[in-house]
């Protein structure tokens, strides 16, 4: 199996809960990735924007963010803020950076 494989198909793991739970970590590892990786290009955009004299957040890209998020439910959109979140920093005060999505 490719270490990125994101197939939805699980019909094909194996019903050993030890080689499943291995599998699970190595999702967990390539969500990671990708959260880390999403969050510094956020992160770069955000600084390419304000160095543009551009404004901080820009509303409807975190809107179609949260819209992608959604087919998770509820839960999505929890997500999906906490990644802008991620790629932001913070919102009150001082240095943050802001969201690029």
């Amino acid at each position: 199996m490719n270490e990125n494989d994101l197939s939805s198909d699980i019909d094909d793991l194996p019903d050993d809960i030890d080689e499943l739970r291995r599998e699970i970590d190595r999702m967990d590892a390539v969500i990671l990735a990708a959260i880390q990786r999403r969050s510094a290009v956020s992160k770069k955009i955000g600084a390419a924007r304000m160095a543009a004299g551009g404004p901080r957040l820009v509303h409807s890209r975190e809107v179609k963010v949260l819209e992608r998020f959604s087919d998770l439910g509820p839960e999505g959109h929890t997500l999906a803020m906490l990644l802008l979140r991620l790629g932001r920093g913070p919102l009150g005060g001082g240095a943050a950076s802001p969201s690029a999505g």
